[in-house]
């Protein structure tokens, strides 16, 4: 885990929204120096602060953990998976075709 970018994310969003470590702290429930270490990386967090932080800075924890998810071939299977999952047939049919033409454009395989 790069709790190092992971802390640089989190500030970053944080003075994108002009929020002092201070008022992003009070928001999700912790003290002053603990947002302090988590922004410079050196210190974890909970899933619980993770997600309320998530929440108050309106990103996605995807978006937070980026550098620390792996892009391996079973991981980009397995999120294809989770979003088409949830689309009825005729919508997954149409992911496919996309796919396809996307591909054939590139000239890739599988067009």
């Amino acid at each position: 885990m790069d709790y190092k970018r992971l802390g640089e994310r989190i500030r970053e969003e944080r003075l994108r929204l002009n929020l002092t470590q201070a008022q992003l702290a009070e928001a999700v429930d912790i003290s002053d120096t603990y947002m302090g270490a988590i922004e410079r990386g050196e210190r974890s967090l909970t899933l619980d602060t993770l997600v309320r932080l998530v929440n108050r800075l309106g990103v996605t924890v995807d978006y937070l953990l980026a550098d620390s998810v792996s892009d391996s071939d079973t991981n980009i299977m397995e999120q294809f998976k989770q979003i088409i999952d949830q689309q009825p047939l005729e919508r997954k049919q149409m992911a496919i075709n996309v796919l396809r033409t996307i591909f054939a454009y590139f000239g890739g395989e599988g067009a």
